[in-house]
């Protein structure tokens, strides 16, 4: 189905190709898993199969692309679309209509599928992927996780041969991304479609690969079963650290799996105090932002339900809850940009609501899900330079030094829209990091970022934590959770339903519980990070 054949790809003005003399053959049926670092090439890897790459990007592709016996040199996007469907990293950038419904039958509208056989696929998706409620809502009024399963669905609807799916779950609730890759695991099981998926939440999707490509940055890629690659793989879910970690051979690739192998683990980890998470996390300090009664409305649909949020110096906060609980909402609301009916804000005695852009930048900061709408200049080093300009006297690093912790490696001189989608995230998250603000909240941070890369940022919210900035962090990444996180606050229907210390609340809790947390039930650990302590004082 999918045949590269000493495939090179360079952009125009770079030095080096982003892929060189890719070799790979993917049968009918197959569900191929991507991995790399940020910024490894995995976007590009997939836009080649369906000829974006090079037709829409530019750049000089040498070697040959075959999907189902036609050549993407000879055949362009347009002539692919039978065959290959393509969801990529920003969902919004792909819709074409105004509603749920008419974006879910597009696609088909443009490949003449009968109305008959549309009506019929519209609804099929719309219950696969839990979007019956939704049919009738403008496509900019969803949450970031109902477009992503919109922009999902606009593709499945198509009945392509070939999907590719560039970080499908990144915006999804964790029961949401189960469903989402269940379903899509019966379209290889029962229809032989063949799926080539890039994603960093590993955790989510490794169960389900027949193969995984990992991509080592430098435009070569190696190939093979996933537990056969992951044994030494430098990017590694979870369950697959405990098993190096465990010496469990071969390694488990699921949380089922780890428990039937966990037994002896756990009876040596039993009757011992569990290691701190963030040992050398210090005790929250004084209220530094204080709300009441927020109430947010979006015409008839109430987002926010009057809700109290206290945040304290020193503490890092998560937000959790599934797709359109209002967490976005919430911190829209709190920073004083988005829309607040009802309700008070207060830090430093101060509503950031009432005062300048750049006064409230110094109050309350706020990386949004969407991080390109932040960014207007032409290259990296411009928005750089203009982030340390206004901020000259905050954070001790440059942006440029915050940028290098979180994603190394990206020019000065490249355009922000020619950026990955993480490194795009990477460079707003430096930029509202410049300014130090008093409040520091970041709407699903982690989107696009690597592990590497998410234990960077875990260091960053560790670090303005330190200094007693507190930190509020929206987020569907229990295993970020499980590493930064003091207090996790968890909504659903615009309400607070449950809030206290992370381990209280997400052990407690099958959808937001970490995988090392499910396999070493009921013992309280969270982090491979905490076993291997806990190991090391055995041993000792």
């Amino acid at each position: 189905m999918i045949d590269f054949d000493r495939v090179s790809i360079t952009y125009d003005g770079a030095t080096q190709p982003v892929l060189r003399d890719v070799t790979l053959r993917l049968d009918e049926g197959e569900l191929c898993l991507v991995v790399g670092r940020t910024g490894a090439g995995k976007s590009t890897l997939l836009g080649a199969i369906n000829g974006l790459v090079p037709h829409f990007t530019g750049g000089t592709l040498t070697g040959r692309v075959t999907i189902d016996g036609r050549d993407t040199a000879t055949h362009p996007p347009r002539e692919l679309a039978d065959v290959v469907g393509v969801v990529g990293q920003d969902p919004l950038a792909g819709f074409v209509t105004d509603t749920v419904e008419e974006e879910l039958a597009y696609g088909m509208e443009q490949l003449a599928i009968p109305p008959a056989a549309m009506r019929k696929r519209v609804e099929e998706t719309l219950d696969l992927l839990g979007l019956a409620d939704l049919r009738r809502r403008a496509l900019h009024e969803l949450s970031g996780g109902q477009q992503q399963r919109v922009a999902i669905g606009s593709v499945l609807t198509a009945h392509p041969r070939i999907l590719v799916l560039d970080e499908p779950t990144s915006a999804l609730d964790p029961t949401a991304a189960e469903e989402v890759l269940a379903a899509i695991t019966r379209l290889v099981h029962d229809l032989g479609v063949t799926v080539v998926l890039a994603e960093h939440r590993l955790e989510r999707v490794v169960q389900y690969a027949d193969r995984v490509v990992h991509l080592d940055g430098h435009g070569t890629i190696t190939t093979a079963p996933p537990a056969e690659l992951f044994t030494t793989s430098s990017v590694a879910p979870p369950v697959v650290e405990l098993g190096r970690l465990a010496r469990w051979s071969p390694l488990p690739l699921s949380v089922r799996d780890a428990r039937r192998r966990a037994g002896a683990l756990r009876q040596q980890l039993d009757r011992r105090a569990v290691p701190a998470v963030r040992p050398d996390g210090a005790e929250p300090g004084a209220t530094v932002l204080s709300a009441r009664r927020l109430l947010v409305r979006y015409g008839d649909v109430i987002a926010v339900r009057g809700v109290d949020l206290d945040l304290r110096a020193g503490q890092v906060t998560s937000l959790m809850g599934r797709n359109g609980s209002g967490k976005s909402s919430l911190l829209w609301a709190v920073q004083g940009s988005g829309p607040r009916q009802d309700g008070t804000v207060s830090v430093e005695d101060t509503d950031p609501k009432t005062v300048s852009a750049h006064q409230a930048r110094r109050l309350v900061g706020l990386v949004p899900q969407t991080p390109a709408d932040l960014l207007y200049l032409n290259t990296v080093g411009a928005e750089l330079a203009q982030a340390d300009d206004e901020s000259a006297d905050a954070s001790p690093l440059t942006a440029r030094e915050l940028l290098d912790r979180i994603a190394l490696g990206i020019s000065n001189t490249i355009h922000p829209r020619d950026l990955s989608e993480g490194q795009r995230l990477a460079l707003v998250l430096a930029i509202q990091l410049r300014a130090a603000p008093r409040v520091v909240l970041l709407d699903e941070p982690t989107r696009g970022l690597d592990y590497p890369a998410k234990q960077a940022l875990v260091r960053i919210v560790d670090d303005l934590a330190a200094r007693g900035h507190a930190v509020v962090v929206a987020t569907h990444d229990v295993e970020f959770v499980a590493e930064a996180a003091d207090r996790v606050i968890v909504m659903a229907d615009g309400d607070i339903v449950a809030d206290g210390p992370t381990t209280e609340v997400i052990v407690a809790s099958p959808a937001f519980a970490p995988q090392v947390a499910k396999i070493l039930a009921p013992l309280e650990y969270l982090t491979v990070g905490q076993v291997a302590a806990a190991l090391d004082q055995i041993s000792d």
